[in-house]
């Protein structure tokens, strides 16, 4: 394991962002909990992104279609067939399976003799209802696109669409893979950021083009540093049965450059092949739709994110209250990002009029954005415990806050104070 990925997986569970699942039981593999911090911190993932694609773009809709879905739907997107499916071989030995394409002699320890590849579906089987035969199968959804082609009809025939139009969504996908690894880069229960976009044949090469350049852009946005970022063509020999075109984002983990976001030229396969499978004419006029695909991982996003902030800082930074020499850890996170937005700290605990000056600017707050409240230890300590987890801003109240009706404004990054008025941080915070 990555050295620098170790000390993340560490510090995201030392400071409540990511838990192993089932961890008092011994955990239970490729499966993870997220944390107080965590769950903030994904969600804001997940806010910024639909705020992206519903209100920054145009003509977005959402949609929050069922985990669960007739099986035929996956018959029909070919996901029971081998086409979804990776080639997996058996160590004799110790019967442990690995996918091929992944395989690597360190993990084979036992150097025990492999079977030749075959094919594993990926799907989860499920049953739905008291009889478990195999009228009661069904299946927990591989991706979450495929809830949006079932309500092609019905988006459009509710909120009177015009071509081009996207339907967005955010949602639980499951998949069974055969070696999950890399903390929650791969695992198999995951979130997808999925956005279909719907347009004109002779539009999709431009709109492909169009939407690649507003996730990369979208990732900037938030702090991801350029030289960081990088896009893959994926070879027309490799490219999944139903793309025409598929462009790969790229991140520079501590593992190794890796996909966070696909972006995909599905052409009209899924619609005209629902269709056919359905019955139902999913035409827009007299034609099938050409669908642009935007599909990132929140899960992956988030330790992008945690990977592109985390920084150790040799011999502490120096602070006017208080120094150390200590090795420091700064999460240098986006303001959006940031789980905790503001941290509440009045300069001692045990001045009755200190403390109730610092929740009064606590409740002010707290209903506008995240907030914490701590009063425990030296200013400086607290501090560096806010640095930590990313929040942007401290605000200490002292005893001139008491005669002034202000606090100090610290900067996380530049470390610089500022004397503000109580009833301007809502406007300067915000």
């Amino acid at each position: 394991m990555d050295n620098l990925l170790g000390k993340i997986i560490s510090f995201a569970k030392r400071r409540g962002f990511v838990f192993q699942s089932s961890d008092i039981y011994g955990g239970f593999a490729s499966c993870y909990d997220f944390g107080p911090l965590g769950v903030l911190m994904k969600r804001n993932i997940k806010e910024s992104w639909f705020f992206e694609m519903t209100r920054i773009q145009d003509n977005i809709v959402g949609l929050d279609s069922a985990i669960l879905m007739s099986p035929k739907v996956w018959e029909a997107s070919g996901h029971l067939t081998a086409g979804f499916a990776d080639e997996l071989v058996e160590c004799k030995k110790c019967h442990r399976r690995f996918r091929k394409d992944l395989l690597e002699d360190k993990i084979c320890a036992c150097k025990g003799e492999l079977t030749e590849p075959r094919k594993f579906n990926l799907m989860m089987k499920t049953f739905a209802g008291p009889v478990e035969d195999v009228a009661a199968v069904t299946y927990l959804r591989a991706e979450t696109c495929q809830g949006i082609y079932m309500n092609f009809l019905n988006v459009i025939q509710a909120m009177r669409l015009k071509l081009p139009f996207g339907i967005a969504q955010i949602g639980k996908s499951f998949r069974n893979e055969i070696t999950p690894k890399d903390f929650i880069f791969r695992t198999r229960e995951f979130e997808q950021m999925e956005m279909q976009w719907f347009c004109r044949p002779e539009e999709a090469d431009k709109f492909f083009d169009f939407w690649l350049e507003q996730r990369l852009n979208w990732y900037y946005s938030l702090g991801i540093n350029k030289k960081n970022l990088k896009t893959y063509e994926v070879p027309k020999k490799e490219l999944a049965h139903y793309a025409k075109r598929a462009v790969d984002i790229l991140y520079k983990f501590p593992f190794g450059w890796k996909e966070i976001e696909g972006v995909h030229n599905r052409g009209d396969w899924d619609l005209s092949n629902h269709s056919k499978h359905s019955n139902k004419d999913l035409k827009y006029e007299d034609f099938f739709p050409h669908v642009i695909e935007t599909s990132a991982g929140a899960d992956r996003s988030l330790l992008a994110f945690l990977c592109e902030a985390y920084q150790e800082i040799e011999g502490g930074r120096t602070e006017t209250t208080e120094s150390t020499k200590e090795k420091e850890i700064m999460l240098n996170l986006s303001k959006t990002l940031a789980p905790i937005k503001v941290a509440v700290l009045p300069l001692v605990k045990n001045k009755e009029e200190v403390v109730k000056k610092a929740r009064e600017v606590f409740n002010l707050l707290k209903k506008d954005m995240a907030c914490q409240y701590d009063e425990s230890g030296s200013i400086g300590r607290r501090y560096r415990r806010q640095d930590e987890i990313g929040t942007p801003n401290c605000l200490t109240i002292d005893f001139d806050s008491l005669k002034n009706d202000d606090v100090t404004v610290r900067d996380r990054n530049t470390m610089k104070q500022e004397r503000v008025k109580i009833k301007d941080l809502p406007a300067k915070l915000c």
